[in-house]
């Protein structure tokens, strides 16, 4: 085996040190270049107008600062100014922890790559959370270790480089002497030493008293998008800057006065309003991305042509109200969630990832069960699954329906519906949710997450020859999504025959996108872009296409109206119905940046509170053409209202007040 052993000196330790530091270095740039070419098609996006060598400097650093957190125990081995580290047995050990650490993090970074492609950004410490309750992970991670072995094989050559080229200092020194021990001493002492400024300063990101410790969010200075700040992290920097990190603060731009006139998300139902106590379905379909609809392309891009994946979706679309530019607030299942049914966007972390998941929260069941609604959630995972039972309840569902129901039902098959990985079939069990809401008493509120167009992209045996992977199709999401449009259909059959049906307002999106295969869906818009459809057999709804926006959090207030639901609430969208097709909005979060979107532009604007970029996306969708500086009094009330959003949204979260009797 090739060894690298360097000659003996007072420095021989010091040397070593540092080349297998720089060894790291290159690991780190060949997994980026791995992460890069995994995910080409959104992170080559837009290269040409990426400034090179400040991105270098931007990964120079982060993965400085990654490396010296790691390695700080294998550091003070090395250098501790103790000649016992030159025993081959110290050596030995050291060079075992330095592998093992450095091993962990080549598998961070490589797996990394692969979860981008569903998260778009670097992993946080929030993932331990957000799969705790799932007893399927090691299946998962196998699916996903065949499908993607040229990682896994890549990682082994690194892994095994590093223990190749470990330089190893020389053995035991003679240090009988007097002066041996004075010049050996002085030597160690004085790296030793040097060592601790510079890793200071290397963790920090900086040497002078202006630089704080750097943050995800720094990494946006060096690129022009959001989804290429994942591109200079690293995720063992992503990782330890998320431990016990606080999660919500308040910037303090307006006075309380000033912040409720320019935005507070407190809704009050005019006196005059009519309850109808119509029934309320919310079909959350699994990464039904607005993509694979064709029936839901912006008007304004004149796609006649494209065919989609949903030809039942496609129908009721022409049945239903409608919008153009339709987003999700998050980028997870479990920022779906919060945003669809309790009108709460996902900001620097998922909602019920973060301490404020323990404040009273309410929501759709939850307010409409205090108009004397009957309410009910529905998902055919595991019970427990993704923290969803423990959210349906804390936002006002009353009864929960999962996988151990389904078995109980006697109309079914139980476990031999069960599709072996998440959950059981779609088909299967939207028949169970229309059938099951018969036995309700009306009015009531339900809501169903689906979970057949999901990892690992399979459908039921009986169906494999019919939603298959088509040739020259390499997105293996559009057999999964042709079978949901089918489950969908099949449920809308089955609901039409239902005494409740004509009684009943639906409404249909996604809780994030998957796999995108259209640029269009690959910019800082795209990768956000849902669906959002509301049914109503009565009528009562008028069918349209407004061209106009939309996102999930405008469902809770559009529904609550709309049912006429007579009390006040807190909310953070907007009644779509009452509201001008010109102020609609929509907000999300996404690697340190906040895009705000309104009338023909979207802003993004940092952490830090600076806006980075303004783009008119309706005539330049690529994001190609900065009109930073250039717009004047829009720019300036964009930002306003931005700063408004995220300030109520950071003092409600930190002061409990996200109900109307919190607000009080």
């Amino acid at each position: 085996m090739m060894r690298i052993q360097l000659q003996k000196s007072f420095y021989s330790n010091p040397i070593a040190f540092v080349f297998n530091l720089l060894l790291i270095y290159i690991v780190y740039g060949i997994c980026r270049l791995a992460y890069l070419f995994e995910n080409w098609g959104v992170l080559s996006e837009g290269f040409e107008a990426l400034n090179f060598w400040e991105a270098f400097k931007g990964c120079w650093m982060f993965d400085t600062s990654a490396i010296l957190y790691t390695n700080a125990l294998y550091a003070i081995l090395m250098l501790i100014p103790l000649h016992i580290k030159e025993k081959d047995w110290w050596q030995a050990m050291t060079k075992w922890i330095y592998v093992a650490i450095n091993a962990l993090c080549i598998i961070a970074n490589l797996s990394d790559a692969v979860y981008f492609q569903y998260t778009g950004r670097r992993t946080t410490t929030s993932v331990f959370q957000e799969f705790s309750n799932e007893g399927n992970m090691a299946d998962v991670m196998g699916v996903e270790v065949l499908r993607h072995w040229y990682l896994v094989l890549l990682g082994i050559l690194l892994i095994a480089g590093l223990i190749i080229l470990y330089a190893k200092p020389s053995g035991d020194f003679k240090l009988h002497t007097t002066k041996n021990l004075i010049v050996y001493y002085t030597a160690q002492m004085l790296c030793f030493g040097l060592y601790i400024p510079i890793t200071i300063c290397g963790m920090r990101g900086g040497a002078t008293t202006a630089v704080r410790p750097i943050t995800l969010s720094n990494a946006n200075q060096y690129v022009n998008r959001p989804a290429e700040a994942a591109l200079i992290l690293n995720t063992p920097f992503s990782l330890i800057r998320s431990i016990n990190k606080s999660v919500f603060v308040n910037p303090h731009y307006f006075t309380r006065e000033e912040l409720d006139n320019i935005y507070q998300p407190i809704h009050t139902p005019a006196d005059s309003i009519v309850s109808t106590k119509k029934n309320v379905v919310v079909l959350i379909m699994e990464s039904y991305g607005k993509e694979y609809i064709a029936g839901d392309q912006p008007t304004s891009w004149g796609d006649s042509l494209y065919k989609g994946y949903t030809p039942f979706t496609d129908s009721l679309i022409k049945k239903s109200l409608t919008f153009d530019y339709t987003f999700a607030n998050g980028r997870k299942s479990i920022d779906g969630m919060p945003s669809i049914l309790s009108s709460i966007p996902r900001f620097i972390e998922p909602f019920f990832l973060t301490p404020a998941s323990m404040n009273k929260v309410s929501g759709l069941a939850g307010e409409l069960v205090k108009a004397g609604y009957y309410s009910a959630f529905f998902h055919g995972a595991e019970n427990g699954s993704m923290g969803f039972e423990a959210f349906a309840k804390a936002t006002g569902y009353q009864d929960y329906y999962g996988r151990t129901e389904y078995n109980q039902d006697k109309r079914f098959n139980g476990d031999k519906d069960f599709d072996g990985m998440w959950a059981i079939w779609d088909e299967e069990f939207l028949q169970f949710y229309a059938l099951q809401m018969s036995q309700m008493k009306q009015p009531f509120i339900t809501s169903v997450f689906t979970a057949s167009s999901h990892h690992p992209y399979k459908v039921p045996e009986r169906y494999q020859d019919i939603y298959k992977d088509e040739p020259g199709d390499d997105n293996i999401m559009h057999k999964c999504i042709r079978y949901a449009d089918h489950a969908l259909e099949r449920f809308f059959q089955t609901a039409q025959q239902q005494p409740w049906y004509n009684n009943t307002i639906f409404v249909i999106t996604a809780d994030h996108t998957n796999l995108n295969s259209r640029k269009e869906y690959q910019t800082d818009l795209g990768v956000f872009g849902v669906p959002i459809i509301i049914y109503d057999p009565s009528g009562s709804i008028k069918p349209e296409r407004r061209h106009c926006i939309a996102q999930q959090i405008d469902i809770m207030p559009t529904i609550l109206n709309h049912v006429g639901y007579n009390q006040p609430y807190v909310a953070f969208g907007s009644d779509l119905l009452n509201t001008p097709d010109s102020l609609t909005w929509a907000v999300n979060h996404t690697n340190g940046i906040y895009q705000y979107v309104k009338g023909d532009y979207v802003m993004q604007y940092t952490d830090g509170g600076e806006i980075k970029s303004l783009y008119n996306y309706k005539e330049d969708w690529f994001m190609k053409n900065n009109l930073k500086n250039k717009t004047g009094a829009l720019e300036k009330n964009m930002e306003q209202e931005l700063k408004a959003i995220i300030q109520s949204y950071m003092e409600r979260m930190i002061e409990d007040r996200l109900t109307w009797d919190s607000t009080k």
